[in-house]
This record gives structure tokens, C-alpha cells and sequence, in this order.
């Protein structure tokens, strides 16, 4: 009886290189990460811009350098260099006449009378002499009053003083100016906005 020796386990069948590389391949997908976009959406910038530049327009069309100009009103120019308001009520002083809100309220005797006695007396209140213009001073305290009712829906102190923007002529007279100015203050007027042209300065 001869000694058996020990037994030796068949050998294990070796996968293949190709199932490997395989299954490799496939390992290395599942762990890859999600690749980066490296472009611009080209489409959605250019509805951005479309709505900048309407946007854009709008307000150009609001400033004063849209206020048409003609030879019965030429704006002053100025050199300050701050941004026009645009809340209030306008009052327009051209050669000819005052006007409220594109409204007319009295008609300009000549400028060499406008220098000696400003609108003229038959406009005030108190003779030649005094500065508040009657039509005018009606006139702005009707929008003093909506003014007031406005303030009020928004919750905001009606007793706070109006706003003016006022759009007079490069030659207006001193004085029509000043007699525009107190009626604007006798009517709860508090705050006043001159609207002048930019002019270009030496620098420039």
C-alpha cells in the first residue's frame, strides 16, 4: 500500500484580459464625475441685454434733454453735474407764457416789461408791486391738493412741502423768476428743481 500524497485543488480558472479591461472600463464610468459645461448660453444673454437697453431708453426719454426746445424756450446750460428729478409738478416758463403741467396759465407781457414789473399787475394780487401771481398761485394749489391725496393713499405725511420741477427760458427776467419762486412758496412749495441743459466744459 503505497502513501498517497495531498491532494491538490484544481486550478482556478483565470479570467480573461478582456472581461477584465471591461469590467474596468465600466468601473471607471460609473465613478467618473459629470463634465463641466464650458460654454455660454448665448440666447438668454441676449434677452438680458434686449430688456438693459429697453430699460435704458425708457429713462433717456424721461431726462431733461428730452424737453422739446424751441425759439420760444431755450433751456440755460449748466455745468453741474447731478441728475435731473423727476417727480413734481412742472412749470414751464417760456417767452410767451407760464404753464402748469403743459396747462396754460397766463400769457408774458414783453421781457422789457418782465424786467420793470414782472407778469404784469392785472396778474397779482396786491398791485405791480407784489410777487404773488394770482392764476398761478390757483393753479398750483389744485395740484398741491392732489398732491396731498397722493401722499395720503401711500401712507406718506401730506404736510411735507410739493416738489417743482420748473422749465424756464434761458433769457426769462430775473424778476418773473422770483415772483414764479414765491407763488411756488406762498402754495406749500417747498422744494424746486431748475432744469438747465449740460454744457461742455473746457476739460471735455
Amino acid at each position: 500500500m503505497s502513501d498517497a500524497g495531498p491532494q491538490q485543488s484544481p486550478p482556478r480558472p483565470k479570467a480573461s484580459v478582456v472581461k477584465y479591461k471591461a469590467a474596468l472600463r465600466s468601473a471607471i464610468r460609473r465613478n467618473a464625475e459629470e463634465p463641466e459645461i464650458n460654454f455660454l448660453n448665448i440666447t438668454a444673454m441676449l434677452d438680458i441685454m434686449t430688456i438693459i437697453l429697453v430699460f435704458l431708453l425708457k429713462n433717456l426719454g424721461e431726462s431733461s434733454a428730452s424737453i422739446p426746445q424751441s425759439d420760444d424756450l431755450k433751456l440755460p446750460n449748466s455745468v453741474i453735474r447731478t441728475q435731473p428729478s423727476q417727480e413734481g409738478v412742472v412749470v414751464t416758463i417760456s417767452k410767451s407764457q407760464i404753464l402748469v403741467d403743459d396747462d396754460s396759465v397766463l400769457k408774458l407781457p414783453s421781457r422789457e416789461s418782465q424786467i420793470q414789473s414782472g407778469v404784469g399787475a392785472r396778474h397779482k394780487r396786491k398791485g405791480p408791486n407784489d410777487l404773488y401771481i394770482t392764476p398761478l398761485g390757483s393753479r398750483l394749489q389744485e395740484a398741491r391738493k392732489t398732491d396731498k391725496a397722493v401722499r395720503s393713499a401711500k401712507q406718506l405725511d401730506p404736510n411735507l412741502p410739493s416738489e417743482a420741477i420748473i422749465i424756464a427760458d434761458g433769457t426769462t427776467p430775473f424778476r418773473t423768476l422770483s415772483e414764479v419762486l414765491f407763488t411756488l412758496g406762498q402754495s406749500e412749495f417747498g422744494k424746486y428743481h431748475l432744469m438747465v441743459i449740460q454744457a461742455k466744459t473746457r476739460a471735455e
